[in-house]
């Protein structure tokens, strides 16, 4: 898989888009071909205008002026045919081509590291999926078409300049070394200005998705003015990169035009001594600048095209990066089958660090029986949540192995392992949609019947009927219409619908008051029941009775042992439990 991967870097970008377009190539091939029939028929007005000059007004053929007509309305209808195949088919293409990659770029995304999606901004991330892909969507169905459409005009028109008068040709074309090194000039400063542009938009979507998430802190603080000053800032950069863009793209416009008038105007006047000298007819001088006039046409199209390509590329850029990013914890190949578990997790000599050379865990050795019920617990930072995230495979150690059942867990389906992990995180986050959904979320398949025992056993089945909608009611984004208990014990019954053999629950109780935790803790104790449990906790009143307790210090397991032994050992347990429970019993 990583050959493949470093071979995908290696291909430009052109080429990676001609890939994702393969399954498309029959229609996209019809595209091109109306493309070079609408480009044909805009090559051939001059020279009609040329037969007009010598063969009606100046022979006076009456025949000739009959069949005109006829032929110039043919022409374009054909044009107008060929212009709505390609329109329709290449926006078919190029539409398709972009849904995939958004769908590719989603996917890769839901499936990357965690350690990448905490490092970044997650309005960033959203700007790749969303402004970055319709730029490059603008790329494949509007820059392409442009590119090949202009393309064949110019050349086609060429070849008929070089017909009537290949001398005018030659010294037109003497000034295009200088039209082609402004384009290249330009098309350098053009990708700078729009990486440049994808950056600043990123970045203001970014301070926008982080205010309105954290939008009660914000008001909590007052900071609605504070906001809206980095909003402003943010603004304004966006508009400077966008106009530094608007400046380089009309200067080279102007430029390039300027250059091309100068050249006319000097065919114009040699031209012009021809016709006196009986060297060419008036119509093929006509025709000669009638071409020339539409040659403006394609090439001034092209420094647009040129603009939006480099813009296009820019975002093809950012997305083909982001999908060159390997995910960390990929299945393998072969996965061994794990079946149904019984629950043993063993840790053999783990080490991990989110950032080189600076590791949370070190070293860990530890063997949780299946049924156990253990709690973790230490000072803030000392790496409990971390040792739990291995066990479902959401990071993998830098050394040693986390083995569940046996296998390591480096070998088995990650999807396999974590159908059969329950988690209930600190922060029960709510899907938009029904308490149904929420609690069936990620089993589309479950009966009713299950979805009420998960809701029965952690203890909300009551409060949920008590509604007027029962489990169709909708929790609004994030689960805000509950409160933080009913929110929890909704999420353990989303852990615990699946009938999983493993049940992490990291500082379930640690946001909520004193009569909700007990509610809480009595819906987690009936869960665990039965299953292996990992607890993390800050509160030590409520993992008194658990099997086990290990204490974990700057990454370290330093004390393991039943409540009352670790009380009796006098070690860090006993300080943190005097901490918490310093002048009154215990909760």
């Amino acid at each position: 898989m990583t050959d493949k991967t470093g071979a995908d870097k290696k291909r430009s970008v052109f080429a990676r888009l001609a890939s994702s377009a393969r399954p498309y190539r029959r229609r996209f091939f019809a595209a091109l071909f109306c493309m070079f029939v609408a480009s044909a028929c805009n090559v051939v007005p001059p020279w009609l205008l040329k037969n007009v000059v010598d063969d009606v007004l100046i022979d006076k053929n009456l025949v000739m002026l009959n069949i005109l007509p006829f032929l110039l309305v043919a022409l374009f209808a054909g044009k107008g045919l060929a212009s709505y195949g390609h329109q329709y088919l290449m926006n078919w293409v190029g539409q398709n081509v972009v849904m995939d990659l958004r769908l590719r770029l989603y996917d890769h995304l839901q499936r990357m590291s965690l350690r990448y999606l905490h490092g970044s901004r997650l309005g960033e991330i959203m700007s790749r999926i969303t402004n970055d892909v319709t730029i490059l969507q603008n790329l494949v169905t509007s820059v392409i078409v442009n590119l090949v459409v202009q393309a064949v005009t110019f050349l086609g028109m060429v070849g008929f300049l070089l017909y009537i008068n290949w001398k005018l040709t030659l010294i037109t074309f003497a000034i295009l070394p200088l039209t082609v090194l402004i384009l290249d000039r330009a098309a350098k400063k053009l990708r700078t200005v729009g990486h440049a542009i994808q950056s600043e938009l990123a970045s203001l979507s970014a301070v926008v998705q982080e205010a309105f998430a954290a939008v009660r802190i914000v008001r909590s603080f007052a900071a609605e003015d504070l906001e809206l000053g980095r909003f402003r800032r943010s603004n304004r950069e966006n508009f400077r990169a966008v106009m530094k863009g608007v400046q380089a793209q009309s200067a080279l416009a102007a430029v390039i035009e300027l250059v091309l008038i100068g050249a006319l105007a000097v065919i114009l006047w040699l031209g012009g001594r021809e016709v006196v000298g009986g060297e060419q007819t008036p119509g093929e001088l006509i025709a000669f600048l009638g071409y020339l006039g539409f040659l403006v046409q394609p090439i001034r199209v092209f420094t647009s095209v040129v603009s939006s390509m480099q813009l296009g590329l820019a975002a093809a850029d950012r997305i083909f990066g982001l999908l060159d990013i390997p995910a960390e914890t990929r299945s393998p190949d072969n996965p061994v089958s794990l079946g149904v578990l019984k629950g043993r997790i063993t840790f053999k000599d783990v080490t991990f660090s989110y950032a080189a050379g600076r590791p949370v865990l070190r070293n860990i050795h530890l063997d949780i029986a299946p049924g156990e019920r253990v709690a973790l617990v230490g000072p803030t930072g000392s790496g409990k949540s971390t040792l739990a995230d291995l066990i479902p495979r959401f990071y993998d150690p830098d050394s040693g192995s986390v083995l569940v059942d046996g296998t390591d867990v480096r070998r088995a389906d990650t999807a396999e392992l974590r159908r059969q992990i329950g988690i209930v995180p600190q922060e029960s986050l709510l899907m938009k949609g029904t308490i149904a959904f929420n609690i069936s979320y990620g089993l589309p398949d479950l009966s009713m019947d299950q979805i009420r025992a998960a809701a029965a056993t952690a203890g909300i089945l009551a409060f949920i009927e008590s509604l007027p909608e029962g489990f169709e009611t909708e929790v609004g984004e994030r689960g805000v219409t509950l409160s933080g208990g009913q929110r929890q014990r909704i999420a353990i019954a989303r852990a615990i619908v699946r009938n999983p053999r493993i049940l992490i629950l990291d500082e379930a109780t640690s946001s909520l008051d004193l009569e909700v935790e007990k509610q809480v803790q009595e819906a987690m104790s009936s869960a665990m029941k039965g299953r292996t449990s990992l607890v993390i906790a800050h509160r030590l009143s409520t993992i008194r009775n658990s099997d086990r307790i290990i204490v974990l210090d700057e990454g370290r397991i330093i004390e393991q042992g039943r409540h009352w032994e670790l009380i009796a050992g006098g070690g860090m347990y006993r300080r943190l439990h005097d901490l918490q429970f310093a002048g009154g019993a215990e909760a």
